[in-house]
């Protein structure tokens, strides 16, 4: 059922690229934005781990010297019966990890530093888990997708408004004349649908993997335990390494707990639920 979701949605926004690509440029406009999307998801499926590897300035967790982390991902994977996925480990000090890849047999995780320093076994074996059911499910896969294609979405509707603010032949004023209404409603409303589209995948795929890690490793209290320490270090208004701050805001949608979720702004636009909520939810799990 995921799997038909998943490419209907990436339908749906496949085809308001290119609506939105029409209205730029006509039927011009409508092909480039269809050579777009078909870019996007291509780049986004085959590269996506490559991409989140280079943002986080990741390494393999042999060469950074984490063999016990090697040891404890290949425990869980055996245990819920998933191939073993590439484990490399970030610099940052931001206690967070986060899992690409475009299926189980081309995944990698990756954990900061901060959280190997700052967690215990039973913690780490919690955030593992959640990121392995994310792997489970192809959760990751469909977030970088839809959040590829909001990006694109987002610059052809820039495109339009530049293009109403400077004008252009008369012809082209013409045309624009008869679709203003539905061109400056586009203008408000496709980044703000991308968006949410790009929420509703997050939020409920955030509750599932958490569900799913706590069947996996029998223990709730400790994934709970550690999505409060995480969500405490999001809080802070100032991290301890200021050169984190740009790699937070990019990949902000992948870890397991939004890193910029201290930030007001970003409340407004959160990809994940409430820490309150989900810790609340494993909470009351009861697993044999």
């Amino acid at each position: 059922m995921n799997a038909v979701k998943t490419v209907i949605l990436m339908l749906l926004l496949s085809v308001l690229i290119v609506w939105i690509g029409g209205l730029v440029g006509g039927r011009a406009g409508a092909a480039v934005a269809l050579l777009v999307a078909i870019g996007v998801n291509a780049f986004s499926y085959f590269f996506s781990d490559s991409f989140a590897l280079a943002m986080a300035n990741a390494v393999s967790a042999e060469q950074a010297g984490r063999g016990d982390l090697v040891d404890q991902v290949r425990a869980l994977c055996l245990h819920a019966g998933l191939p073993m996925p590439r484990v490399y480990v970030s610099p940052s000090s931001l206690p967070n990890a986060f899992a690409a890849g475009r299926s189980p047999k081309h995944a990698i995780v990756v954990v900061n530093e901060g959280l190997l320093d700052r967690m215990d076994r039973r913690q780490i074996d919690g955030v593992l888990a959640h990121e392995l059911s994310h792997i489970k499910h192809r959760d990751i896969l469909i977030a970088t997708i839809a959040a590829s294609m909001a990006g694109a979405i987002t610059w052809l509707a820039q495109a339009l408004q530049w293009g109403l603010l400077w004008g252009g032949a008369s012809e082209q004023e013409d045309r624009r004349d008869s679709h203003w209404i539905s061109e400056i409603a586009l203008m408000v409303l496709a980044p703000i649908a991308a968006t949410l589209i790009q929420l509703s995948i997050s939020r409920s795929r955030e509750f599932a993997a958490d569900a799913g890690a706590a069947r996996l490793t029998r223990d709730p209290e400790g994934l709970a335990n550690a999505l409060l320490a995480l969500e405490s270090h999001a809080a802070r208004p100032v991290y301890e390494d200021g050169s984190d701050r740009p790699m937070a805001a990019a990949m902000a949608h992948m870890y397991i707990v939004n890193p910029l979720s201290g930030q007001s702004i970003f409340k407004l636009f959160s990809t994940h639920p409430p820490t309150e909520e989900r810790v609340r939810r494993l909470r009351q799990m009861r697993v044999g």
